[in-house]
């Protein structure tokens, strides 16, 4: 089939060069010519494991090409809005301003019987009232969420784990077509309506944000009885009921979806008169930024009460492994309250680093993991890449660094292993 993908951003990119590789023609459009040539050329203006392979691959075939002009996208059956939905400048709601014109951008374009299809995450009640200007000229609109996870993205899109799709029958069986390869592996295809589709994605990430936020206030609790969080964590993830996954208390969550999608939620609930059945959200986002400041206040008791100019060790800068993405970050937001505090800190992260350079100028960078460590005072682990985690032994850190404290913002480490080779070791919510 021939496909349009409007927004070549994370989710764009990423969407256009996945369907290329099952098989269809596909045009990416995006306002960006930077973006467009550099993904034209078959690299992602961004650090996502196996995209680049993706993209140059569907290039080579003739099946994937990328444009800057709305006009490109004319003659597709299928056109995918997958443009961001930032936080607003001035509140909590979500900023629709890109979903608006590329909808608005694309009806010159249409013919009629073509599918828009949002990827969008949008509060509910948009997909209503775009399918209005939609249907005027002919055309059809379905929402169809998306549900990547950062670092396995391409998984997620080639081989998701379901596709929910809010319209009627006609464009769900267009998109059965479109998603042919899951469809044969019998991934769950689920039909809804708009507003059910669009809160299906709100509300998974509102569930996740809950489960993350609810084991760092048991981390809380752990800390003032001397109770061991991950060991409660092991507990309860038994149950089948609860499980094990998303509960790693830390420094909490963060990146470009959990952290504003919650804050629209609760705003588009209170705009629907309900803001007190998504309340509790309110709390889950406070818990989670407290963890930051626990983790800020770790290394100033371990650093015996004062950070002033010691040398501290920031491993990590994205939000996450596997990912360049700096946005809310609760990595580099310990490394900026301890630079506020007066350290000289020293970041360093296998992906991340040229993005946190450009929005943190104010602080200092190291190209590897060895040179951040050198002559630190304190070494933070806040992203839970494997180099750090799994590579990274006690007596290696001892051979570069000053001092013998290190905080574990990630539980990540084991901390009998750190103890015994003679480091202060700091977890969150560990006695």
């Amino acid at each position: 089939m021939k496909l349009s993908v409007i927004g070549c951003g994370y989710l764009g990119a990423v969407h256009a060069a996945a369907m290329a590789s099952i098989g269809h023609e596909v045009v990416g459009i995006d306002v960006d010519e930077r973006k467009i040539e550099a993904l034209a050329a078959g690299k992602a203006p961004f650090f996502e494991p196996g995209l680049d392979e993706l993209l140059a691959e569907g290039v080579a075939s003739g099946r994937l090409r990328f444009s800057s002009d709305l006009a490109d996208a004319a003659g597709a059956a299928v056109h995918f809005i997958a443009v961001g939905t930032p936080q607003t400048k001035d509140g909590d709601a979500a900023d629709l301003r890109f979903v608006n014109a590329a909808v608005e951008g694309l009806l010159p374009h249409l013919a009629p019987g073509d599918i828009v299809a949002g990827k969008s995450t949008v509060p509910v009640g948009t997909a209503a009232r775009l399918a209005e200007a939609v249907e005027s000229v002919g055309a059809e609109l379905v929402w169809n969420p998306e549900f990547l996870r950062e670092g396995w993205a391409v998984e997620d899109t080639v081989s998701p784990d379901r596709i929910v799709v809010g319209g009627g029958a006609r464009a769900a069986d267009v998109l059965r077509e479109v998603y042919h390869t899951a469809v044969a592996t019998e991934t769950p295809f689920i039909v809804t309506n708009y507003a059910t589709a669009e809160l299906v994605k709100v509300a998974a990430n509102a569930f996740l944000a809950t489960k993350i936020s609810f084991i760092n206030a048991m981390a809380e609790i752990a800390e003032v009885t001397g109770a061991d969080v991950t060991q409660l964590a092991d507990a309860i993830g038994h149950d089948n009921r609860i499980g094990r996954r998303f509960l790693g208390a830390g420094i909490g969550f963060g990146g470009g979806c959990l952290p504003k999608d919650i804050r629209a939620f609760s705003a588009r609930a209170e705009e629907l008169g309900r803001g007190e059945s998504v309340s509790f959200l309110r709390e889950v986002d406070a818990i989670n930024l407290r963890r930051r400041e626990r983790a800020v206040q770790l290394v100033v008791d371990g650093l015996g009460g004062s950070v002033h100019r010691k040398r501290v060790a920031v491993l990590g800068a994205a939000f996450k492994p596997h990912s360049d993405d700096i946005r809310d970050s609760p990595a580099l937001d310990v490394a900026t309250r301890l630079h506020g505090l007066g350290a000289d800190v020293v970041v360093t992260d296998p992906a991340a680093l040229e993005n946190a350079r450009r929005v943190h100028p104010q602080l200092d960078y190291a190209a590897d993991r060895d040179e951040a460590l050198r002559g630190a005072d304190a070494v933070v682990v806040v992203t839970e890449w494997d180099e750090y985690r799994r590579q990274l032994s006690p007596e290696h850190a001892a051979g570069l660094a000053a001092g013998r404290v290190v905080v574990d913002g990630r539980n990540c480490l084991d901390a009998d292993t750190w103890r015994a080779a003679g480091w202060t070791y700091l977890g969150m919510g560990r006695p």
